[in-house]
């Protein structure tokens, strides 16, 4: 059987606790037999969990017994790592243990080493302060979560739902991960690719910056056909020192933050309107419905009207 064992640390966020100790205690072989054996371990007995005190049961030994340690989000992603919680996880890193991290648990597994040079993801409130900590770590921000074979992350706290299934797919199969999915009442199809729903109508414009005239013009001006020369003269540079402050400045290009802006503000558009997609997708500046459809997608993961049943 295999053996789960969920790393508890002081202000932990009891939902992202929760949610791999429900899911793979759930999760039922097709003889009924149970998929896992579950332990919850701490360096300590008592964990603080903010509001309320938990009990850990294991300590950190039983990580040595587990095949996957999940490491849930804490609610002070930039306090420093125990030694012997770093210790613990290195050593089973080492052993070719699976650990797989929930939200801001990501920066548990960044504080002991685990992702140097490796691409991950955790909460988008959290990613800038992420990749500004740990510049080895590739981080992307706009998915649910990152699989890089032996060491996994994810992003908030639903995502890590989908990456306690995407677990129980590699182990035991669709069938068995689709069962468990339908006990948590979970769409299955969520894949890790799809991006997390980011709570802002504009894409990223540095306050200060001496782009941000220039980025408050391309906002005001989404539905015109703005060509890479037209921005240029308006932020009064070359086409090539424009994109090189571009990127510099907000880590994309000029061309790709123009279709991010739209693409937020026609998320805003389809939560707050009844305007057809159609419409929507003119009144931001895309040529043609198809045009919108597939920058949409291609950018949230899912189509508009998914994304307007969803936030409506």
């Amino acid at each position: 059987m295999h053996t789960v064992a969920v790393l508890a640390l002081d202000q932990v966020i009891p939902f992202d606790l929760s949610t791999p100790i429900e899911v793979f205690t759930r999760t039922r072989l097709p003889d009924g037999s149970a998929g896992y054996r579950l332990l919850v371990c701490a360096e300590y007995p008592e964990v603080d969990a903010g509001h309320f005190t938990l009990r850990a049961p294991q300590g950190l030994e039983a990580l040595r017994e587990a095949d996957t340690i999940i490491v849930p989000g804490t609610a002070t992603p930039s306090q420093a790592l125990p030694e012997t919680v770093r210790d613990a996880l290195t050593s089973a890193a080492a052993r070719g243990t699976r650990i797989a991290s929930i939200c801001s648990g990501t920066f548990v597994l960044a504080a002991a080493g685990l992702l140097d040079g490796l691409r991950a993801t955790t909460h988008w409130v959290a990613a800038g302060l992420l990749a500004e900590t740990y510049p080895d770590i590739d981080v992307d921000p706009d998915v649910l979560y990152v699989d890089n074979g032996q060491i996994l992350t994810s992003a908030g706290a639903a995502a890590g739902l989908d990456l306690c299934l995407h677990l129980i797919r590699r182990d035991h199969g669709s069938a068995v991960a689709a069962d468990a999915a339908r006990l948590s009442v979970m769409p299955l199809e969520r894949e890790g690719g799809q991006a997390q729903f980011i709570a802002s109508r504009h894409p990223p414009s540095p306050r200060g910056a001496t782009l941000e005239p220039t980025l408050r013009w391309m906002q005001e001006n989404l539905a015109r056909d703005l060509s890479l020369a037209e921005i240029s003269a308006r932020a009064g540079m070359s086409t090539r020192t424009l994109i090189r402050h571009f990127r510099e400045q907000t880590g994309t290009t000029p061309l790709q933050w123009l279709h991010l802006a739209r693409v937020r503000q026609a998320q805003h558009l389809l939560e707050t309107t009844k305007d057809a997609v159609e419409h929507i997708g003119s009144e931001v500046g895309f040529g043609s419905p198809t045009s919108f459809r597939d920058r949409f997608k291609r950018t949230t993961g899912v189509s508009p009207l998914s994304y307007r049943r969803a936030f409506r």
